[in-house]
This record gives C-alpha cells, structure tokens and sequence, in this order.
C-alpha cells in the first residue's frame, strides 16, 4: 500500500506502447485504466493488456492500481477476474454513490485473493456524483482496504448539469466536502485531473487550491504534469517520518543480506526504498 499520493497517474489500458512507458515515469501510482478511456468494443483488449503487463510488475517503479469500469456498468466482475491477481497494488473505483456498492466489491475482491492466494489489495473509491458526495464519509470509513478517495469532477458537474470551467463554482462545495469526510474516516483525498495540458500555471494554481482544502495529491493525465504536481504537494512530516524509516531499516536489512523486510507491519523492498529516498531528497529542497 503507497504511503504517497501526490500524482495518481491514469494510462489507457489498451495502449500497448503507454504501458510500457509507464514502467518509467515517477508518478506516486501509475492506474491502468478500464474505464472512461476505453471503449466498449476496446474493454477486452484492454483487459488482457493490463493482465500481461501486471505480470512485469517487478519492472514498475510506481505502485500499480486499476480503474475498473463503474459498478453501475455491470462490468466490474469481469474487470477484476482479470486484474485481481499478483503484482496489483490497488483498484480505484469509478463512480461510487455508496458504500453498499462498494462492500459488494470488496466481497468480489477477498473471494479472489482467497482463491489466488493473494494479500490484502488497496482500494480507492472515487466520488464523482451528487449521491457519491452527500455519502463520501459512509464510502470512505466502509473498509480498512480504502487508504484514499478520489474525487471527481468531470462527472460531479455532468451529474449536477453544470457547464465545465476551470474552476467551475457549482464543484466548490463537493470540492471541499470530500477531503473533510476523508480526514474523518482516516484516509486521504486525492483530487481532480486539470484537463489543460498547455496551462501549466493554471495546474499550479489548482494544485495550490486543491492542497489548501486537504487534498495530499493529484488525478494526472499526462506525465509532464508530475513534477508540478510534486512540487505543490511536498511531503509533509509524517510522510517524510516513514521514508526515514524505510530507508533505515531497508539499508539494515540488506546488511544482514536480505532485500525485503517489514516496515510498519507492510513489506518493502527496493522499490519501496528508492521512492522514500526520492521523498527524502525532495524534503530537503
């Protein structure tokens, strides 16, 4: 489970050649996706690519999650009978308007495992209706497995019968509602894409925005937005507490000639190493 989420990265899962480049990038989490960026006639394809490419998942420096389809889709047990297996870190879930959809999920998700022979896999629900909002805290507290909620906009605003802007004033309420509901079941937020990728300054501002209403990170979708979206969410002092303790005991873990140990009652290896050392050196900036 990631202890960061300054940028979750969304890749369409049927583009063979931007899988392969996301085992590059320095995104917090890199998120296949099977969901809005896939059509119909593509959900299949896409499938098997993110099967073959969780196989690769030693070579991902970022934890690797899956945006299954919505649960009002009705294509969400096909999604995970492919996905669910080893080298997936977590599924984010479109669309959630309750936690009663998501505890059938999540009795999807556990049975898999169990049959696989798998630990415990994140999830990240993700808020993008009227419903979805007025429910985030009841959806953010439903499972021990949700370490962040997602919340999204381009939808909300599709739902609410609003126009997109920028900055779009009939978001600005569920915009702050859902970090607040998250604080208080324990998890983190994470917020909404900035669909211009030439206006970098308007990235900026939002990422100033987004973090002063509690959000720890970002929804990208393209790599160039990574690093401007790190540099609005630095890590704060908890964040920067674990990297020092992963990077302590890791290094006396290989002393002893072993390469993965137990940090906080979670494995990390040198992947995890790397990216809290990476943490370290931006802290100091």
């Amino acid at each position: 489970m990631t202890r960061l989420f300054r940028s979750l990265l969304f890749v369409p899962g049927n583009n063979s050649r931007f899988l392969e480049k996301a085992k590059t990038v320095q995104a917090d989490i890199v998120c296949f996706d099977l969901e809005d960026s896939i059509p119909d006639s593509e959900k299949v394809n896409a499938r098997n690519l993110i099967k073959e490419a969780l196989k690769s998942r030693s070579q991902y420096t970022p934890d690797i999650y899956v945006r299954t389809n919505s649960p009002i889709s009705g294509k969400i047990p096909d999604d995970l009978e492919q996905i669910i297996q080893k080298g997936i870190d977590g599924v984010v879930i479109p669309k959630v308007n309750n936690s009663k959809e998501l505890l059938k999920i999540e009795k999807m998700i556990a049975g898999l495992e169990k049959k696989r022979k798998l630990g415990p896999i994140s999830l990240l629900p993700s808020i993008e209706s009227a419903q979805g909002v007025v429910n985030a805290y009841d959806i953010a507290s439903c499972s021990k497995r949700i370490s962040a909620v997602v919340f999204g906009v381009f939808d909300l605003l599709n739902d609410m019968g609003i126009e997109y802007t920028k900055q779009p004033e009939g978001a600005k309420y569920a915009r702050a509602k859902v970090p607040l509901d998250a604080k208080a079941a324990g998890v983190h937020a994470i917020d909404a894409i900035w669909q211009d990728l030439k206006d970098e300054d308007g990235l900026k501002e939002d990422c100033v925005i987004g973090k002063s209403l509690g959000y720890v990170g970002k929804s990208i979708i393209h790599p160039d937005q990574i690093p401007i979206t790190h540099e609005a969410f630095l890590p704060n002092k908890s964040e920067v507490e674990w990297a020092r303790k992963v990077c302590d005991t890791y290094l006396e873990s290989t002393k002893d000639g072993r390469g993965a140990t137990v940090v906080d009652g979670k494995m990390i290896d040198e992947v995890h190493y790397k990216r809290a050392k990476a943490l370290l050196d931006l802290a100091k900036n």
